[in-house]
């Protein structure tokens, strides 16, 4: 697995705001087509969402 290569996929999705984010996260978890993250193995994805969902947890009280 290629770490660079999701660091950079999480680095543009989160410089796209946090209604993006949060709008990717719905969209992933409802297995939606994203084509943000086009080019990524399943196990990928996975990674993506956890991290997405970890940045995004700072933002909840």
């Amino acid at each position: 697995m290629d770490h660079q290569k999701l660091t950079s996929y999480l680095e543009i999705l989160c410089q796209s705001g946090c209604e993006t984010v949060n709008a990717t996260i719905i969209a992933m978890e409802n297995n939606q087509s994203i084509s943000a993250i086009d080019g990524l193995t399943k196990d990928e994805r996975t990674i993506v969402l956890q991290e997405l969902k970890s940045i995004m947890s700072v933002y909840k009280h």
